[in-house]
């Protein structure tokens, strides 16, 4: 999933208008990129718990192995369609 389609997802479901939910989802990307950089441990449900691994660093960045666990697994919604093919 991209950006664009995680921005207009939220619109979808949230019913707000994408100019006020651009610059949230904006921000909470911002702010789990700064604490993915810290090698901090996440625990956001339902998304799950997610710890680093590995790291590696590279000249123009880092490679981050990276496991998330869910204890269940998120709720789909009406709107979701579980037979699409195109992520296969």
């Amino acid at each position: 999933m991209r950006k664009k389609e995680l921005i207009d997802t939220v619109v979808e479901r949230s019913g707000m208008k994408k100019k006020d939910v651009k610059p949230v989802v904006e921000m909470m990307l911002s702010v789990l990129g700064e604490a993915i950089g810290d090698n901090r441990e996440l625990n956001l449900a339902p998304m799950g718990r997610m710890k680093i691994r590995r790291e590696k660093k590279l000249s123009n960045g880092r490679i981050v192995v990276a496991k998330i666990r869910q204890s269940t697994p998120p709720e789909q919604t009406a709107s979701q369609d579980t037979t699409d093919q195109s992520d296969i």
